[in-house]
């Protein structure tokens, strides 16, 4: 039992160093934090928890597991999620270019044009076009799962790494939508909206060019 409950805390543990490291999902959760307030990145953020949930449930029957052998699918994920990034960059580097003014009335016609679905389908179509959170959950389920472990530890681990989820990307679209955050990104937009650019443009370059 001991050791059950040690295997999964090392489970957790590694679950919370993966998901709350600052990565594409947590960095565009902050910056529509900052930029559209919390009602928004909270629906960005459960897009995002629905597709780390949805890999979790993959992982846990074995399917992702089968595409880590099939490098033809994990290969055009990896495609996918590249070329997105690189979207995601453009359009934080046109951002950066705009004026404030000019900034303002655009994001007052994407308010009435993105939808709080739209929002959602954006966080769940990023983290499922992440091929690194297919092989961070194969990881974590061969942790935490062996041969002869029963239904109720695949609940623990799917259940716990879910609430954990919920808190860490929740999170991040509430301490980055607080008055404090939301005064920073007002003055210092342009340079948030350069470095968002460049690391969004760097994580697509790198899974466009990595091998998995």
């Amino acid at each position: 039992m001991n050791s059950d409950l040690h295997q999964l805390l090392i489970v957790y543990a590694a679950y919370v160093i993966a998901a709350g490291s600052p990565g594409p999902s947590n960095m565009r959760i902050m910056g529509v934090a900052m930029a559209r307030g919390r009602g928004a990145a909270l629906m960005l953020a459960s897009g995002v928890v629905s597709g780390s949930i949805f890999w979790g449930l993959m992982a846990s029957t074995g399917i992702s597991a089968l595409l880590a052998r099939y490098a033809e699918a994990l290969i055009a994920l990896q495609i996918f999620g590249g070329l997105y990034l690189l979207f995601l960059a453009f359009k934080a580097g046109r951002s950066a270019l705009m004026s404030n003014e000019k900034l303002a009335a655009r994001v007052s016609a994407d308010d009435v044009a993105l939808s709080r679905a739209a929002l959602y389908r954006r966080g769940l179509l990023m983290h499922l076009a992440n091929p690194k959170s297919v092989l961070a959950w194969i990881a974590l389920v061969t942790l935490g799962i062996g041969p002869g472990s029963s239904w109720e530890s695949v609940a623990a681990i799917l259940g716990g790494c879910a609430v954990l989820s919920v808190a860490i990307f929740c999170g991040y679209a509430i301490v980055f939508s607080t008055a404090p955050m939301v005064a920073l990104y007002r003055r210092c937009r342009r340079w948030i909206e350069s470095l968002l650019s460049l690391f969004f443009a760097f994580a697509g370059l790198r899974m466009l060019l990595s091998r998995i």
